[in-house]
This record gives C-alpha cells, sequence and structure tokens, in this order.
C-alpha cells in the first residue's frame, strides 16, 4: 500500500478499535486499521458472539425436552455437538466478514500485521517478527484488548484445561467438567455445558457468584442454576490441577480443607490481562495501572497524540465500553461539539446464562455504602401475565431509587430476556429521568416490560399487581 500517512492510526480491529475508524472516516479523517489476527476482536470470534450462538442452541435444546409443558411433544431428543459448534462458528465468520465490507465501505484500509509505536506519530508493522510497514498520523489509539488471565498451575493446555477458545470449539462433550470463576464468562460456560448435559461444578474464590452484581440478585441465580443440577463452591479455590491419562484431580480449597475431585475438563476463567506488551511504550509517558493503560476523560494517555480504548484501559472489560469509548475518542479529537465524557455508572452489564442476568448502577448495597438513603422496588415474574405465558415465571425486577431527588440508581434483572429489557433503564439513566417519568410512561400490555413499570412503582408503595 502506497499511501502510508493518516490522520489516525487506530491499532487493533476489534470492537473499540474499528468503531473508531469507521467513525474517524465519517468526521472526514484519514483513518487505518492495523490488526494482527482477525477483524472484530476477541468479541465476536471468539467472545460474545459466538457463546451467544452455542447458548441459543442449548435454549432451543431445554425447550424441546420441556415441550410436554407446553402442550407439545417431542421425542428422540439429541443434539450433534459438531454441527453446535459449526453453527457458532458460522455466525462469529459472517461478522467478521461484516466489519470487513464496513471498513471498505468507510474507505479505512486495514493493514495486517502488529503494531507498534515507533516514535512520535510513527507505528511499526510488524510480521512474523519483521517490520514490513511504517505508517505515520498524528493521532494513535491503542484497541488491543486484553486476554484471558492464566492462574500458576491452572495454565490451559488445550486438552484437559480449556481456555474460552477450547470451552467454544469441543470436540467431545465432557461428562464432568469443573468451571474455575463465576464471573459472566465462567457462568455462560457452565450454564451451556450444565444444560447439554454435563455435569458441572462452578469453584469461586469469593462468597457469592457473578460478585459483580447486587446480592440478591447472585442469591436467585445460585438457587437457579444449583435447582438445575450445577454444582456450586463458594469462597473456595482450585490450588492444583493433577493430570492423569483422561482426567483431572482438581485440589480445592475450601476454608482450609483441601478436597479431591476428579473432572473430565476444566475451563478456567479467572479474569483478563490487557495487551500491553511489545506495544513500544517504552520510552513514551504513557502509564500503565495494574497492566491497564491510564487515560483522561477522553481517553487520551499521558503521551501527546497517543490514545487507548476498551479493555487495554481497564474494566468494566465490555464490548459496548468499547465502541463508546471509540466514539468519545475520536469525536473529541476532531473537536466536535457536545462531546461527552463516559459515566461508567451508565455503563450496563449481562450476562446471558439461564435464567439471565442484566443490571446498571449501584447495586443496593453500594449505594448504602455511598451514603444514600434509598427507596428499593421489586416485581417477580410470577406476577407478570406474558412471562407466565412464557413459561418462565422466575425471575425479579428491582429498582434503587435516591429518596431525596428520585435519581435511579441502578437496576438489577433476572429472568427471560432481562438482556433486551435493560437499555430502558440504561435510556432513562442516561437521561437522568427520576421516579416521576418512569410512572408516567404507558408500558405496552402484555409484555415482560411492564414488570419495569410495576418495579419503579413498588419503590414507592404503589405497585399495583403485587
Amino acid at each position: 500500500m502506497s499511501d502510508k500517512n493518516f490522520d489516525v492510526i487506530v491499532i487493533g480491529g476489534g470492537p473499540g478499535g474499528y468503531v473508531a475508524a469507521i467513525r474517524a472516516a465519517q468526521l472526514g479523517m484519514k483513518a487505518c486499521v492495523v490488526e494482527a489476527n482477525h477483524l472484530g476482536g476477541i468479541c465476536l470470534n471468539w467472545g460474545c458472539i459466538p457463546t451467544k450462538a452455542l447458548l441459543r442452541s442449548a435454549e432451543v435444546y431445554h425447550l424441546m425436552h420441556n415441550a410436554a409443558a407446553f402442550g407439545l411433544s417431542a421425542k428422540g431428543i439429541d443434539f450433534d455437538l459438531k454441527a453446535v459448534v459449526e453453527r457458532s462458528r458460522g455466525v462469529a465468520k459472517q461478522l467478521s466478514g461484516g466489519i470487513g465490507h464496513l471498513l471498505k465501505k468507510n474507505k479505512v484500509p486495514v493493514f495486517d500485521g502488529f503494531g507498534k509505536l515507533a516514535g512520535k506519530g510513527k507505528v511499526n508493522v510488524e510480521k512474523d517478527g519483521s517490520v514490513i510497514e511504517t505508517l505515520s498520523a498524528k493521532h494513535i489509539v491503542i484497541a488491543t484488548g486484553a486476554r484471558a488471565r492464566t492462574l500458576p498451575g491452572l495454565e490451559p493446555d488445550g486438552k484437559f484445561v480449556w481456555s474460552y477458545k477450547e470451552a467454544m470449539v469441543p470436540e467431545d462433550m465432557p461428562k464432568k467438567l469443573l468451571v474455575i470463576g463465576s464471573g459472566a464468562i465462567g457462568i455462560e460456560f457452565a450454564s451451556f455445558y450444565n444444560t447439554m448435559g454435563a455435569d458441572v461444578t462452578v469453584v469461586e474464590m469469593m462468597d457469592r457468584i457473578v460478585p459483580v452484581e447486587d446480592a440478591e440478585i447472585s442469591g436467585m441465580l445460585e438457587k437457579a442454576l444449583t435447582k438445575q443440577g450445577m454444582k456450586i463452591i463458594k469462597k473456595a479455590k482450585v490450588s492444583k490441577l493433577d493430570k492423569g491419562k483422561d482426567e483431572v484431580t482438581a485440589h480445592i480449597d475450601i476454608n482450609g480443607k483441601v478436597e479431591k475431585h476428579n473432572f473430565d475438563r476444566v475451563i478456567s476463567a479467572v479474569g483478563i490481562v490487557a495487551n500491553t506488551e511489545s506495544l513500544g511504550l517504552e520510552g513514551t509517558k504513557v502509564k500503565l495501572d495494574r497492566g491497564h493503560i491510564v487515560t483522561g476523560d477522553y481517553l487520551e494517555t499521558d503521551e501527546p497524540g497517543v490514545y487507548a480504548i476498551g479493555d487495554v484501559t481497564g474494566a468494566p472489560w465490555l464490548a459496548h465500553k468499547a465502541s463508546h469509548e471509540g466514539i468519545i475518542c475520536i469525536e473529541k479529537i476532531a473537536k466536535q461539539k457536545d462531546v461527552h465524557a463516559m459515566n461508567k455508572s451508565n455503563i450496563p452489564g449481562c450476562t446471558y446464562c439461564h435464567p439471565q442476568v442484566a443490571s446498571v448502577g449501584l447495586t443496593e448495597a453500594a449505594a448504602k455504602e455511598a451514603g444514600y438513603k434509598i427507596k428499593v422496588g421489586r416485581f417477580p415474574f410470577m406476577g407478570n401475565g406474558k412471562a407466565i405465558a412464557l413459561g418462565e415465571p422466575e425471575g425479579l425486577v428491582k429498582t434503587i431509587f435516591d429518596e431525596k431527588t428520585g435519581e435511579l440508581l441502578g437496576a438489577h434483572m433476572i429472568g427471560a430476556e432481562v438482556t433486551e429489557l435493560i437499555q430502558g433503564y440504561v435510556l432513562g439513566k442516561t437521561m437522568e429521568a427520576t421516579e416521576a417519568e418512569f410512572m408516567h410512561t404507558i408500558f405496552p400490555h402484555p409484555t415482560l416490560s411492564e414488570m419495569m413499570h410495576e418495579s419503579v412503582l413498588d419503590a414507592y408503595g404503589k405497585a399495583i399487581h403485587f
């Protein structure tokens, strides 16, 4: 490629990087992307999207097994694991190709290789250890993402101990599976394999699963997963794995007492590490905090002309956060009016297990710790006509308000399709709506969204159907 001079160089083509590059092009800037592996990053290729395809297969499989509850009959119910995996990979491939098309449509060239800072306004593109291109730009955006954290003695080996990659393309369904870590990634894999028939055990160091969620929601999820046959061990850690010929023996430390349990496979889901190595940060003013790049309100680093977005900048490690940061960063560079710094309390989180979990803002405990006097509303799925008709009567919508101002401080949900419902509260929170706006909003009937209305009403003693 003859032209090597740009306004913006984006290192990384994930959900933060490709969005930043497209927005730059829309604003008349000459932008390019440097990507070493695959457009769409981990999220599209090995994370958010393919896991949802797997979980959809598990959901349909679950419904088929429960056909009698809907007055239906189904016999000989089984699954083809290879076909399930192939569908998941096909979905990821289709969307990755779509991103390539979007970049091409916006005249954003993609350089195949690793991007490395090479002095002020310079980026080397490296392939197989050699520099194949040197690009220049006034603005350089680092969007290199993160990778799975590995703990000593628990390193994935691709056979017995899986990372998320191996867990997404299993050749055989394990009979007994251990999942280390109960964050969103661990719980989603545990839910998929449990639904598909594996005997699943989850080990979590904290005193509850999905520990970033509201404690009440965590408790309800644990109860639901346990009812489905999953074993959950809390306040414990896996200290050692002994690999045999056909199985793994896990040493599980529970309150100082070590128990040994045998498993076919182990999935390690114990957090992530930012991809900051080999970026050429040495000699720059870019600062790191616990391995993540430190940025200002508009994603600028301490090195003039260098910015960072997405997982490489720290929690929450979410694709939609990365994309939004990409927009903020580029619009600030372009000196657009009304560019707002990100309010992290308005970032929703979703876990696509069965039942689903979704939330935004402060938990009840965090609101109290912050000194708020609060009003809390709840509405159960069992009180909603649509939920009962769907055969999904288990769940809860919980809302937390500042008693003084009526501000929505947080919303927490568990149940069918709550990952879709949460955006109603996110929009309201972003608009700084109070309880009055939520109360005066007309929700369609019959829908699951009516529970959002009732939960708000309940916070103020006005619930009708509960």
